[in-house]
């Protein structure tokens, strides 16, 4: 039995503007139809013995997660919310309790929601032929390395492991033992690992028995384990999701599986995985794995180039042309263009870090803004006011909640609008519109079957998301 661990907890900041703080990578469509999350679950559809996914994920991303779950047709056992990010190896080590909950002890197959894998088929061969090895051993998945990289850590491979006789031995590659696992190289190091035959890329990927986990990160960071199981023991169910104890896991030290764990026990194997993988860490990475031109550029929108070469050009929201460029990443969305050489894009970080400095939010929303109940999209702002178009889904409800320093006026552009205003409750139609003074507790429904739309026109001295007063919320906030 294979229980997926799937990680959705990362923010994705190198891959600005399009990934945000509240709207990372995983959650995006960067290579195809469906988001990097989707992928990552549906990518396993080919391998037998397969149990539903367990899924951890930051708290603020909670009904994005559970919403393309739905769409995908996929119930996972368990969606665990992270409090605070502590990294890969406290998100591992609550998924583990949670799949050993009922004397259970299954494999579990920790996968980061934000990587690209070219071949699905390659990479189902491979965690199939790896189950016996991972009765015994803590896997980590080491990728065939095709170049020098430099931007990757490595694993130096040893001798060959005995396999156990779990699921029985499929043909594929064999487990070996991990010697030591490498920092990020410099070019020549790099090819000297290139060349030697024993060094694979870092995936972040792994494999092992719940148990064996927990009893290696007892023995290796009993402090983190303990925190671990003081946070997952004080857990409460909230509607679709679990909900750890906060201050609890906040009091967790943060740290990966390899530096907790994977480096220090003397049970850790190393899996050969050859399937196109990619972790999509930037723009560049980007590019290399996508579907290039006969001039060496990936384009997706609206693009048109001109005299143009091994360039990334991404249009999210109108059209983006290039003219005379080479080696560039150019990047647009409603609210913020990045325009970046390919060998700075690593870089890019440091712009969200600027915008955070100067307190702005373009590195945590875009202007199009999903939510429980819909959406809702930032059209126009000025001194002290504030204009949105908001979408309700049918059946769908805002919380009951009132402002303190602003006032609103909304205008139904299609479908109808129920409102609940102090003690009274009215529905308005197409063309009519609602005023919401300052104080007064108010509540916007859909009870239609089609989509609500409403413009919102908010005025006062502070127009911020955090002036919200909740009574009442059926989606637990």
């Amino acid at each position: 039995m294979i229980v997926p661990v799937i990680l959705s907890g990362g923010a994705g900041t190198r891959l600005w503007p399009l990934s945000r703080e509240q709207y990372p990578k995983q959650l995006l469509s960067l290579m195809g139809e469906l988001t990097m999350l989707q992928e990552t679950v549906r990518r396993l559809d080919g391998l037998p013995e397969l149990e539903d996914p367990l899924v951890v994920c930051n708290d603020d991303h909670r009904f994005m997660v559970a919403e393309q779950m739905r769409q995908i047709d996929c119930q996972p056992s368990a969606i665990i919310l992270e409090p605070v990010g502590r990294n890969t190896a406290p998100a591992v080590a609550v998924a583990a309790l949670q799949a050993t909950k009922d004397g259970k002890d299954p494999y579990l197959l920790v996968l980061p929601a934000d990587h690209v894998i070219g071949d699905a088929e390659a990479l189902c061969r491979t965690i199939a032929a790896a189950l016996p090895y991972a009765s015994q051993a803590l896997l980590t998945f080491g990728v065939v390395p095709t170049a020098a990289e430099t931007g990757y850590g490595y694993i130096r491979a040893g001798e060959e492991m005995a396999a156990g006789s779990a699921g029985g031995k499929m043909k594929g590659p064999a487990a070996r033992r991990v010697v030591e696992f490498v920092e990020k190289p410099d070019p020549p190091t790099a090819e000297g690992y290139l060349k030697s035959g024993n060094y694979f890329w870092n995936s972040g990927m792994f494999m092992f028995r719940a148990s064996t986990f927990l009893e290696e990160l007892n023995r290796w960071a009993p402090d983190m384990a303990a925190a671990c199981s003081l946070a997952w023991e004080n857990r409460r169910k909230d509607l679709d999701f679990i909900r750890l104890d906060a201050d609890r896991f906040a009091a967790c030290p943060a740290n990966s599986i390899d530096y907790a764990v994977m480096e220090k026990t003397e049970r850790a194997g190393v899996v050969p995985l050859d399937a196109g993988w990619s972790d999509v860490g930037s723009w560049a990475a980007l590019w290399s794995v996508g579907q290039g031109d006969d001039r060496g550029n990936v384009t997706k929108g609206d693009v048109l180039t001109v005299d143009t070469r091994d360039s990334f050009v991404y249009a999210g929201s109108r059209l983006v042309a290039s003219l005379g460029l080479n080696d560039l990443v150019i990047v647009e969305t409603a609210d913020a263009v990045l325009v970046a050489t390919r060998d700075r894009v690593q870089e890019v970080k440091k712009i969200v870090e600027s915008l955070k400095a100067a307190d702005r939010e373009e590195h945590l929303l875009h202007q199009w803004v999903n939510r429980p109940w819909g959406a809702y999209e930032g059209l126009d702002r000025g001194d002290g006011y504030l204009v949105k178009r908001i979408t309700v889904n049918p059946g769908a409800s805002l919380s009951l909640q009132r402002h303190q320093f602003r006032s609103e006026h909304w205008v139904v552009v299609r479908g109808t609008a129920r409102v609940t205003l102090e003690n009274m409750t009215f529905e308005r139609e197409a063309n009519e519109s609602i005023y919401i003074p300052i104080g007064e507790k108010h509540r916007l429904e859909n009870p239609g079957k089609d989509l609500l739309e409403i413009i919102e026109v908010q005025t006062g001295d502070q127009l911020i998301e955090e002036d919200i007063e909740r009574f009442s919320d059926e989606y637990g906030r």
